[in-house]
């Protein structure tokens, strides 16, 4: 019963080496290496995507911001406007009301320029008008109103907050950090098709250990068998073999599925339909000598990404907020200045003939007498959340150091970790092939053979896994620095061109 068992898990074991092949020689070959997988990852993945619109929205809103800063012209029109009701009227000599029969229509059309001054948050208008007022009943007539041409100017004198002011300094810092931010993002997708990347590349090896390893391991049974028959080889040695046997069965299995799962994340994520492609990955295997230096790593982290954007725009957000508070607890005055033309008449032509001049002036001042002490709270408020955020920053910039030392120091080490790791690689592999050899011809113990297997998967892994972890690091600075240590350049885009696209 044990041999028919045991027949059955060894074809099993061919049917799942098998299945693999058979089901990809339907699939289209795509030759990737690390840096192709890069370039689609940036021109195809969700998250590319995502990211450019989010820096759309960012641009569109700066230009929004610009907008206000220009002049803007209206287009006004109130066309019909019919009443035909009892409206309550004064009598001016008596003061009592009566209800009349309102039966008019007016209509009006008005174009005005209109302009901010962001220094001193005035605003100044250019307006002309025309209105037209049927009146309709027992005596039918019409006629027009025009004004035109109008100059209006409106100023905050004192105890007004400008936000027009603040917009000025923060609008711009925002677009620029938005710039930066996507950068940054882009350089996040970088690190993410490199984890996936090298997330296939150990599932791929793994399979291919597993087939190797159970083919190596049947002959290898096979050849005990034969000892066996002549004492040579114990029985505990030969069930040892047959042990190891189906569990490399069962890792072909386990890896199969494995290298699927990794292979349709990395489709999914670089733009390739899931079910057309088989990636043949080339492993990277120039490593660049390159020594980073704590000092400029942490500079450029600092001064040339968003960090530094980000925590002015915190301290100007601040400071604006105990501007806003101060300008709204103490005495607001406001000036208002209107200078035109105007004219009534039965004929439009006569409504622009003879205008008469038009002007107007105020002068508002609001001064408070008490408020319970909550203008002077408020500005407290925003004060003390000042201090607070100048505590985080310098908080921030410690974190900062700290996290760039260490990762400095990982990144640096991790070219000897590669180097060593791969030379073991080498070493435990030489040493598997003699151990194979020496177990076929009788001389090698199953235990030692084992152990030469193990350490052999396990040199091979380890050797990915540093690989992994030297370009993960890579490209984490990278992205913490936007700074490209190989070519010595800023990361950069030509970002008139993606609003374009």
């Amino acid at each position: 019963m044990k041999p028919v068992f045991l027949l059955f898990l060894l074809l099993m074991a061919e049917l799942l080496q098998a299945q693999p092949t058979d089901t990809l020689r339907l699939a289209r070959k795509e030759r990737l290496r690390l840096e192709d997988a890069i370039t689609l990852a940036s021109q195809r993945s969700i998250d590319a995507i995502l990211y450019r619109h989010q820096f759309l929205t960012s641009y569109w809103q700066f230009r929004a911001f610009k907008a206000e800063l220009l002049p803007s012209l209206n287009l006004g029109l109130t066309t019909p406007n019919f009443s035909h009701a009892l409206v309550a009227l004064q009598d001016a000599q008596t003061g009592e009301y009566n209800y009349v029969q309102d039966y008019s229509m007016r209509n009006s059309l008005s174009l005005s320029i209109n302009q901010n001054i962001a220094p001193t948050g005035g605003k100044v208008s250019l307006y002309s008008s025309l209105e037209r007022l049927d009146q309709f009943g027992k005596q039918r007539y019409h006629s027009y109103n025009s004004n035109p041409v109008s100059v209006t100017y409106t100023q905050p004198i004192f105890g007004s907050f400008n936000s027009l002011k603040w917009d000025k300094k923060i609008e711009p810092e925002e677009y620029e950090k938005a710039k930066l931010t996507y950068l940054e993002a882009m350089q996040e997708v970088t690190v993410k098709a490199v984890d996936m990347f090298f997330t296939l590349v150990k599932a791929q090896q793994q399979l291919e250990m597993a087939k190797t390893n159970y083919t190596n391991t049947r002959k290898s049974y096979q050849t005990a068998q034969e000892r066996f028959k002549i004492g040579t080889v114990t029985q505990n040695d030969l069930m040892q073999l047959e042990l190891r046997m189906l569990n490399d069965g069962m890792t072909i299995s386990q890896s199969e599925i494995e290298v699927q799962t990794a292979k349709f994340k990395l489709a999914s994520f670089l733009g390739y339909p899931q079910t057309d492609v088989d990636f043949q990955l080339v492993i990277p295997d120039n490593i660049p000598d390159i020594t980073l230096n704590y000092g400029e790593v942490y500079d450029l982290s600092v001064n040339n990404t968003s960090f530094k954007l980000d925590k002015n725009l915190l301290l100007l957000r601040a400071e604006m907020a105990i501007a806003q508070a101060k300008a709204n607890r103490g005495a607001k005055a406001d000036f208002f200045a209107q200078f035109g033309l105007n004219q009534s008449a039965t004929d439009l032509g006569d409504s622009y003939r003879h205008t008469q001049d038009q002007e107007n002036i105020r002068l508002g001042i609001q001064i408070p007498i008490m408020d319970w002490g909550m203008g002077r709270g408020r500005i407290r408020t925003a004060q003390s959340q000042m201090n607070v955020i100048k505590t985080q920053i310098e908080q921030q910039l410690v974190d900062q150091q700290q996290d760039i030392m260490i990762r400095v120091l990982q990144f640096n080490n991790q070219k000897k970790q590669c180097d060593i790791s791969g030379k073991a690689n080498e070493v435990a592999q030489q040493r598997y092939e003699l151990s194979l050899e020496q177990f076929t011809k009788g001389t090698l113990s199953v235990l030692e053979f084992n152990t030469a297997q193990t350490e052999k998967d396990e040199a091979m892994s380890r050797f990915i896994t540093e690989l992994h972890n030297y370009w993960t690091y890579y490209y984490s600075l990278q992205k913490s620095t936007l700074y490209d240590f190989t070519y010595k350049r800023n990361i950069s885009t030509d970002f008139d061109l993606l609003i374009q696209n």
